[in-house]
């Protein structure tokens, strides 16, 4: 889709975030290469990624903070890391933004996304994030590595929203296009 239009599903069903950045279309290699990362450890990708990230959203409003989709603490032992940490971290170094790794957690250790259709991602993360953190008023960019239907995002946003926030922008290394793009 280009930059700048909204898409038809969000038209008839709105999501809680505002609005989103992707730096990449989640195609070859990309589709070979963030799995690398994020199951097999392959830490030296995330700041290519970082570095692609930043440079897409360095003329969009700045956030007052930044934070990464987290991830439940059964996963970041089995993992050692959370991916999408590695990659705001890149983020906020190039563009002095703070970085918010407390705010938000996953509470509920849900079955990963892959395979589920976009209905049954929504139920997989109804109430799987709390926000404890002072986030009022605040502009969030929410980073993650890949954005398919949204619904993660789309759940941690409205989790933000009922939490005070003011504006979620997500800013994803890769965008997966629909059939057809």
């Amino acid at each position: 889709m280009p930059s700048g239009q909204t898409c038809g599903g969000c038209l008839k069903h709105p999501p809680a975030f505002d609005r989103t950045f992707a730096a990449l279309a989640y195609a070859f290699p990309l589709d070979r290469l963030i799995p690398h990362l994020k199951y097999h450890g392959q830490l030296a990708i995330a700041p290519a990624l970082g570095e692609c990230l930043a440079r897409a959203v360095a003329a969009a409003p700045m956030p007052d903070c930044m934070i990464a989709m987290p991830l439940h603490p059964q996963r970041i032992r089995e993992r050692g890391f959370n991916h999408a940490t590695e990659i705001a971290r890149d983020v906020a170094t190039r563009l002095g933004l703070p970085l918010d790794t407390r705010s938000c957690q996953r509470i509920r250790d849900t079955p990963p996304q892959t395979g589920l259709k976009h209905l049954a991602r929504r139920r997989n993360l109804r109430g799987a994030f709390t926000c404890g953190g002072d986030v009022q008023g605040l502009h969030i960019a929410l980073v993650d590595d890949v954005m398919t239907t949204g619904s993660s995002l789309d759940e941690l946003a409205a989790t933000l929203k009922r939490a005070g926030a003011r504006e979620v922008t997500c800013w994803v290394a890769a965008r997966a296009l629909p059939p057809g793009d």
